[in-house]
């Protein structure tokens, strides 16, 4: 399945999303994203199983994309795990959605429930073997 940066109608989307394309559920979410932004080009998505996915350009090592969800702001930083999710459903007007997951007192349990989805992710969707040994691996 190739993603690569969507065509976006706005020159900067709002959050570009560093997406495990091996990962189906993953993919799925990066598919819902794209429908719900109708091609306005808030939301653009990078597919980092890709053959010539470079991390380097992000500021950021292999490991580090393979072991969480990325999005990069328009500026360039980076922001990771459910504060990208965060950002991407504010970007396609669903932003209410998460907000809950940023309250304060659910803020921790939302974060380390999506650490552990991202260290399981193959696993949870019977893909242990997503990735050859040279490519990427799954997060351990």
């Amino acid at each position: 399945m190739a993603m690569t940066m969507s065509d976006s109608a706005s020159p900067t989307p709002r959050i570009t999303l560093l997406i495990d394309g091996l990962c189906p559920l993953c993919a799925h979410e990066a598919r819902m994203l794209r429908r719900l932004d109708r091609g306005r080009g808030r939301v653009a998505i990078v597919d980092i199983a890709e053959p010539g996915f470079d991390p380097d350009g992000y500021g950021a090592t292999m490991d580090e994309v393979m072991g969480r969800m990325h999005g990069v702001r328009p500026d360039g930083s980076l922001v990771t795990g459910m504060e990208a999710f965060r950002l991407a459903y504010r970007a396609v007007g669903l932003g209410w959605l998460l907000a809950p997951t940023a309250w304060p007192v659910l803020r921790p349990a939302f974060d380390a429930l999506y650490r552990w989805f991202a260290r399981n992710r193959y696993r949870i969707t019977r893909n242990p073997h997503a990735c050859s040994p040279d490519r990427c691996r799954p997060p351990g």
